[in-house]
């Protein structure tokens, strides 16, 4: 039977810092890294459907913490730090799930620990493939919110960074306005900074031997469907999976459909219950 959501600690990474995540069910693992402007909430539709097999552990990823104050914003390798201390915990085997930027820590995650999941479910990654991911748009949306506009700084991210229809940039900006997101957007336009920082790395990911399932929702901005089919030309072994009638934003839409994927995945590479 599925527990009670809580937020707790699960480990300490290596610098310190407690990694903390809601941790649900029982058996083999799925390690969920969520997207931006997440809290570790964003997927709870998705792990309902998993934990009657599975234990399921959405990360509040530590670029999303903001119990750990706005200084010092944090590389993709801190995050990666936190990944593996939670492998520490679960031991293998494991299969990692990575949505969006939490997609690109997944990525960075295998190259460092080659062997440490079974497996991995990766869901639109904004991985560099030629020129930066953030550029000019990111440097207006950091002002904006400097400016003390976080609503137009919202908008730019979404518009001209993650390339939505500015009508739906606009709509989707209108989170600004609540006190949870308000503070995470600072967060995101670190995430796209800590993205840029590590340059192109399709050499890196050419090196993972791990079988991995690229998926893509089929109404997802067409920036993204092209990000997935680098990935999929370097990959040794990876299957690309398109869901009809998805975005970006599956984990809220089409947790199912979601849910479907991850399960097949894990029922193939982890151990049966």
């Amino acid at each position: 039977m599925p527990t009670q959501e809580r937020l707790r600690v699960i480990t300490t990474a290596s610098d310190g810092v407690d990694v903390r995540a809601y941790d649900e069910g029982s058996g083999p693992s799925i390690v969920v890294l969520g997207p931006g402007l997440d809290d570790g909430t964003g997927w709870r539709k998705v792990a309902t459907r998993l934990v009657d097999r599975y234990r399921v552990i959405r990360v509040h990823r530590r670029q999303y913490r903001t119990d750990l104050g706005n200084d010092a914003p944090c590389a993709v390798a801190d995050e990666v730090r936190d990944t593996l201390a939670i492998h520490a915990v679960v031991g293998s085997p494991a299969l990692l799930v990575g949505h969006s930027s939490g997609g690109v820590v997944a990525l960075e995650t295998m190259v460092a620990a080659p062997a440490a999941f079974a497996g991995a479910v990766i869901y639109e990654p904004p991985i560099r493939i030629d020129g930066v991911l953030g550029g000019e748009p990111l440097t207006r949306a950091e002002a904006a919110l400097a400016a003390g506009k976080p609503g137009a700084a919202l908008t730019i991210f979404l518009r001209d960074i993650g390339k939505l229809p500015p009508a739906l940039a606009r709509m989707a900006s209108v989170v600004a306005l609540s006190r949870k997101y308000r503070a995470l957007i600072p967060r995101q336009l670190h995430d796209v900074r800590a993205i840029d920082d590590l340059g192109v790395r399709l050499d890196a990911y050419a090196e993972i031997t791990t079988l991995i399932v690229l998926l893509g929702g089929e109404r997802s901005p067409a920036h993204l469907g092209a990000r997935l089919g680098a990935l999929a030309t370097c990959l040794p072994q990876a299957e690309r999976i398109v869901v009809k009638r998805m975005g970006h934003d599956g984990n809220l839409k089409a947790p199912a459909d979601i849910a479907r994927v991850v399960g097949d995945l894990a029922d193939t590479v982890l151990p049966s219950v």
